[in-house]
């Protein structure tokens, strides 16, 4: 396909660290190849038993009982990975040791209105202790659940490490998400446990949820007990709950019930824009060990190091933002608004707390690009090493701000993965370059390649993105699914015994890869596929452009070829007059003749789920005549009135 692009960052001559301490100490123990990465990740997935084996030796697994073999079973689904094992997360996450000696700091907690905290090991400790005490009070026991409507601060991770301790199975919604939103989601897993908030902080406002934990105690008759944590007002009650100090008064040493491998950990959620959010289930072991690999080798995060990525309880992201307790390192939480006051407020807290690792949304570098920031200038950002970018595709423009405007010696550490292993399978490492606009590599143990229709790998072709062998975060089971057909529609439907992630891909013969987008979303205009993220890119590339939907009716199935529809949110002052001659000529060069839109349409918001993903397919559906409720559920929306244009230009709509 297209040359070589530019090189943004290369690794260090005599490059050292855990990835490379990692290599050498595999081709010690083992024997094998690991000369460079290409090697190193080859070995990881042609050898998976031993891989993943050497993989939890050297990253110091804590098995209670040992396992009997690597893997007992690498059918897909169903791999059972270190059969016999038992062991903790907590334990993991909490025992002493590097980084984790009761001194050294385990979070930096701050919050958009000036509320700071600073927790040492021995303090987490001891609020665990107390937390899992009032949870055993409570009855709370292995395989129980808890459940969170709370932000990202100290006593949602408290909770969820006390859970975790008991072998409870935990899950979480962000503070804002409807009532609906999340009955939908912890009504499906009857929870035992709710641990609510009084209200939270956004955009410089103050929302009060009492009235929401109110109506949820009615709507999830399984709850034996509510704990309310005053983090508006420390003097905040509600009927029927227990105050945080209260359930956390009684001091109780730490212990940890050792659980088999795949015991449930914790459930996350599709986004469920048809129907009830699908709970992803996954298992104790298969997080631990995907985390320590993703964060001490593929990131290299340690003691020492201060690891912060912009999220709410919501998304998965905070699940790997706290699992760096696993390998040592200090984990900085923010919980408000990442533009308020302004666009300088993460950059502002990362200087404040010396952050190393800055990972955020590629969405949240594009404002920033846009709103022409420039943070190296405004801010002392020498202690960021890396930048992490997920959530959509980063644009090349992305790439090259970042160069430019933060740090050109900052590795950019482009990644995806998914809610459903709870990881990343393509991303980054520390002895691999990143050339611009690419992600730079698969991620150990994740054989990520690119298919055809008929199940043919790719090379430099765009495909559809799959795993073909198994990993341990793989989801144990959906939630409510005992026969496991709703996970093999899933995953498994199109390949069977291979893992269809839905997107579209291009696997380099660097080893990189480009992600274009959903694959169920994309535009195929007279043969020509592309996806919606190279679309979005030049449209939004407009300052006159806040946001913006493409649809291509085609694949909803018309013999003939269906209307490409681009739906735009405009600045204020800017007109469709003025712009869609603009956009029509950027398309037609950037893209091509095929991919200008046959129509243009304002709007006042793209509709969006609750993790921020815009509803391409349900819009898609809606414009083809599909019932709105079958198309969509609005309880799985941001902005649920953002749908209303689009029923209008439905099939029988007004």
């Amino acid at each position: 396909m297209a040359d070589t692009p530019d090189v943004l960052w290369v690794p260090a001559a005599d490059q050292a660290g855990p990835m490379a301490e990692f290599a050498a100490w595999a081709h010690e123990r083992h024997g094998v190849d690991t000369s460079d990465y290409a090697a190193l990740h080859a070995w990881s997935v042609s050898d998976l038993d031993a891989f993943w084996a050497a993989a939890a030796e050297f990253l110091g697994m804590r098995f209670s009982t040992p396992p009997t073999a690597t893997l007992g079973s690498r059918e897909m689904p169903g791999a059972e990975w270190f059969p016999g094992a038992t062991l903790n997360y907590a334990e993991h996450a909490l025992t002493p040791g590097p980084g984790r000696e009761d001194a050294d700091i385990a979070l930096l907690y701050a919050r958009e209105d000036g509320l700071e905290r600073t927790v040492t090991h021995a303090e987490l400790r001891d609020a665990v202790g107390r937390a899992r005490a009032g949870l055993v009070r409570a009855g709370v026991g292995k395989g129980d659940r808890v459940v969170a409507l709370a932000p990202n601060c100290t006593e949602t991770l408290v909770a969820f490490l006390a859970a975790a301790s008991l072998g409870a199975i935990w899950s979480s919604c962000s503070p804002d998400f409807g009532i609906r939103a999340v009955h939908d989601r912890f009504a499906q897993i009857e929870p035992m446990v709710l641990v609510a908030v009084d209200g939270y902080v956004y955009g410089g406002k103050c929302y009060d949820i009492r009235p929401n934990v109110t109506a949820l105690q009615a709507q999830l008759p399984t709850l034996r007990q509510t704990v309310l944590v005053p983090y508006l007002d420390e003097d905040a009650t509600l009927d029927d709950t227990t105050p945080w100090a209260e359930f956390t008064a009684g001091h109780a040493p730490l212990a940890f019930e050792p659980v088999p491998f795949d015991h449930p950990l914790w459930v996350l959620y599709s986004s469920g824009t048809t129907g009830l959010p699908k709970g992803i289930v996954h298992g104790h072991g298969g997080i631990v060990l995907e985390h320590m690999k993703a964060l001490r080798l593929q990131m290299e995060l340690g003691p020492g190091e201060r690891f912060f990525w912009f999220t709410t309880t919501g998304w998965m992201m905070w699940n790997l933002l706290i699992g760096g307790l696993l390998v040592g390192s200090t984990i900085v939480l923010f919980d408000g608004n990442p533009g308020y006051p302004d666009l300088g407020t993460l950059w502002k807290l990362a200087e404040r707390h010396r952050v190393t690792y800055f990972g955020v949304s590629a969405p949240y570098v594009q404002s920033s690009l846009k709103a022409g920031l420039r943070p190296r200038d405004q801010f002392d950002l020498s202690a960021i090493r890396a930048i992490g970018s997920t959530g959509s595709p980063l644009s090349e423009e992305g790439f090259r701000w970042i160069g430019d405007a933060v740090g050109g010696s900052i590795q950019i550490c482009s990644v995806s993965g998914g809610t459903d292993v709870c990881a990343a399978f393509v991303g980054s490492s520390p002895t691999v370059p990143v050339w611009l606009g690419e992600i730079s590599c698969a991620a150990l143990g994740a054989d990520v390649v690119a298919y055809d229709e008929a199940g043919k790998e790719l090379l430099d072709e765009v495909g559809e993105l799959v795993i073909t062998k198994p990993t341990p975060s793989m989801p144990v089971m959906f939630w409510n699914d005992p026969d496991g057909t709703r996970l093999r529609e899933a995953y498994f439907e199109d390949y069977p015994g291979v893992w269809r992630h839905g997107d579209w891909v291009r696997r380099t013969p660097r080893g990189s890869y480009v992600i274009y987008g959903r694959s169920d979303s994309t535009l195929n205009r007279g043969g020509v596929r592309m996806g919606t993220a190279d679309f979005y890119s030049v449209v939004e590339g407009f300052e006159q452009i806040v946001d913006s939907l493409v649809i291509d009716t085609t694949e909803l199935g018309a013999k003939e070829e269906g209307a490409l529809l681009c739906f735009l949110v405009l600045a204020p002052g800017a007109s469709l007059e003025e712009v869609e001659p603009l956009l029509r000529k950027a398309l037609r060069s950037e893209l091509s003749p095929r991919h200008v839109p046959d129509r243009f349409v304002v709007v006042e918001a793209v509709p969006r789920t609750l993790s921020g993903k815009k509803c391409e397919v349900p819009v898609k559906k809606i414009l083809a005549g599909v019932a709105p409720d079958k198309a969509v559920s609005r309880g799985a929306l941001q902005n649920p009135d953002a749908l209303d244009p689009f029923l209008a230009l439905a099939p029988g709509g007004s």
